[in-house]
């Protein structure tokens, strides 16, 4: 019964305790004693909080023994990337020199989740302030896939993605900049939506006005997302993009819609010049099928000019300069030479170099925003093959199909990364369903649709989801990835 109920959905979860089928306490020992004795092998917390989390679901069955009102997520286990603010939780940012680091305060969107009655019950691995695409550091090792230990399980945020995937909490909070919620996700198979700037506070980004990264739920479920999304959602005055965002009923809008009729759908396997792996090319077949079944009208679009690395490299490695370069020359021997290195590309890149990938970045905006006036949706792979090796080096060669390859290093990015990437598109949501494996691991692709449609799209995802419930209990999957735009779609 234990780990059946780790499995349960949030949504599920939510039921059975307001009818007092299960109690709050059975849950989070239940999610508590399977972290124990997965993480010597998964490796994807930092921190436990057994005790404080088993005396706040204590207080959880109080306030339901005493015919309180339940709150939202009135008992339900939740766990927290650790370069987001855990208040008396330590929150060491995966890097050695903030590995005694204790704020004195939530983060706005832990808080929120906490005041709805969730439950902390860790907080998961990140390589050193998230800055690349495997999660692994000299603080605590390497965390390994949920699939198979011999993988990557994708990063930044992969030991958010590997909790929710092997069942150890239904609910997590991730964060994301260019991939790092989306690439864990399609590497273990779980939900993983990057949404709008401003859609979900950022109570801790350094640089409110120009703020890259964001704050986001990781699930198991679509309808899970939607309920983290109602929770967290919401303007906050720490985040100039949330003000003015109306409020929404997140859980109404992923409701299924039936079917994807009138639709009309760009896709794209790969931009020219990058290689997908033949069981990738496989599964994004599959996806688009289930898509066109659906009653979506599909056409191919061509790849090239969305080159959107220069633009990247030049742009966050200058944040990644101004923010770390002194930490780095006061504690260079406890950080990784991974970091030293990307930290070393940056002071290649000019001010001039910097503003001319601002207008480059403007530029690319354009062309997306001209391919979505003739469509609804775009879909492409978010990587290009299945996890990595777990010894995958971020600047070594990438294997494809037997051939060594040179990527971007190493997320193997598709044309969904110059499409989406929030320095380019302007904001979007990101989100993940399942199809078909790919060689017995999960595969992932994503879509597209025009800012601030979140309710359309929600619906729309929701709506793959259940035609794919069939897919998704042999365990694969695909990620949709959207961004949200005007009216509905």
């Amino acid at each position: 019964m234990s780990d059946e109920l780790c499995f349960l959905s949030a949504a599920d979860l939510r039921r059975r305790i307001s009818r007092k089928e299960i109690s709050p306490s059975e849950v989070t020992s239940a999610v508590i004693a399977r972290a124990k004795r997965l993480q010597p092998e998964l490796n994807c917390f930092i921190t436990l909080c057994a005790d404080k989390a088993l005396a706040q679901a204590k207080d959880a069955e109080r306030r339901i023994m005493a015919g309180e009102p339940l709150r939202i997520l009135e008992g339900i286990p939740f766990t927290v990337k650790d370069i987001v603010n855990t208040k008396d939780v330590r929150t060491t940012f995966g890097a050695i020199p903030y590995r005694d680091n204790v704020p004195d305060h939530d983060a706005v969107a832990v808080a929120r989740l906490r005041a709805a009655g969730a439950i902390l019950i860790g907080k998961t691995t990140t390589p050193e302030f998230g800055t690349k695409c495997l999660t692994d550091s000299p603080l605590f090792g390497r965390t390994r896939n949920a699939w198979s230990g011999g993988r990557s399980s994708g990063g930044s945020s992969g030991g958010a993605a590997v909790a929710v995937a092997s069942g150890i909490a239904p609910l997590a909070v991730a964060t994301d900049g260019g991939g790092s919620t989306r690439i864990p996700a399609a590497c273990n198979g779980v939900v993983g939506l990057k949404q709008s700037n401003g859609v979900i506070p950022h109570s801790q980004a350094p640089d409110a006005f120009g703020n890259q990264t964001y704050v986001t739920p990781t699930t198991r479920t679509v309808a899970d997302t939607a309920l983290m999304m109602q929770v967290m959602a919401g303007e906050d005055a720490s985040d100039p993009w949330s003000i003015g965002i109306p409020a929404r009923d997140f859980v109404g809008d992923a409701l299924p819609v039936g079917d994807l009729s009138g639709k009309r759908i760009l896709f794209c396997l790969a931009p020219p010049g990058r290689k997908a792996s033949a069981d990738v090319a496989a599964a994004f077949s599959a996806s688009l099928k289930t898509l066109e079944a659906l009653g979506a009208e599909l056409e191919e679009m061509p790849g090239d000019g969305f080159d959107v690395e220069p633009i990247w490299r030049a742009i966050n490695h200058t944040v990644w300069r101004t923010r770390f370069e002194k930490l780095a020359a006061e504690h260079r021997d406890e950080l990784s030479d991974t970091f030293l290195k990307q930290l070393a590309l940056a002071q290649r890149i000019s001010g001039v170099d910097y503003q001319q990938a601002m207008f480059d970045r403007t530029i690319l905006f354009r062309r997306v925003q001209a391919l979505l006036q003739r469509a609804d949706l775009l879909v492409m792979p978010t990587i290009l093959r299945t996890a990595l090796p777990i010894e995958q080096d971020l600047f070594g060669t990438v294997e494809i199909d037997g051939e060594g390859v040179r990527q971007r290093p190493p997320e193997l990015v598709s044309l969904d990364d110059a499409l989406q990437h929030d320095r380019t598109s302007g904001g979007e949501h990101a989100l993940r369903l399942r199809c078909r494996r790919a060689a017995d691991r999960p595969a992932a692709c994503r879509t597209i649709s025009r800012r601030c449609r979140i309710a359309a799209y929600l619906r729309g995802v929701r709506t793959c989801a259940e035609f794919s419930r069939p897919l998704a209990e042999h365990g694969s999957s695909v990620v949709v990835r959207g961004v949200t735009a005007g009216h509905g779609w």
